[in-house]
């Protein structure tokens, strides 16, 4: 049977890993956010690039361009984009696990760069 001592400690413990665990927490919603508030101000940019491509392959349409004929896909290119902060372990590693055999096909060659 543990002492009152040792029960105090191994409380005063869980009790300090929780508050941890909660700040981590925060500060990851707070990146999150970030992120999002990011990924979201370049809405009118890609609305623009969209605007652009669009108009273009209208004015190209008169004209036969090498650029919008269809092709047969010969090779096919994946990249990969994994974090560079730590404790992203895991998150690299299983972003990169199914790619080795996916990309080896003889059916369709495929590179991965990541």
């Amino acid at each position: 049977m543990p002492s009152a001592r040792e029960i105090n400690r191994r409380i005063k413990s869980v009790t300090n890993t929780q508050q941890i665990t909660k700040a981590m927490k925060m500060v990851s919603s707070v990146r999150l956010r970030r992120a999002q508030e990011r990924a979201m101000a370049t809405a009118p940019f890609t609305d623009k690039i969209e605007g652009m491509l669009h108009r273009l392959a209208a004015a190209a349409s008169s004209e036969v361009s090498p650029l919008f004929e269809q092709r047969e896909v010969k090779r096919t290119c994946y990249i990969i984009v994994g974090a560079d902060k730590g404790l992203a372990g895991a998150f690299n590693s299983n972003k990169t696990k199914p790619w080795p055999p996916f990309s080896w096909k003889k059916e369709s060659p495929a590179h991965a760069f990541w």
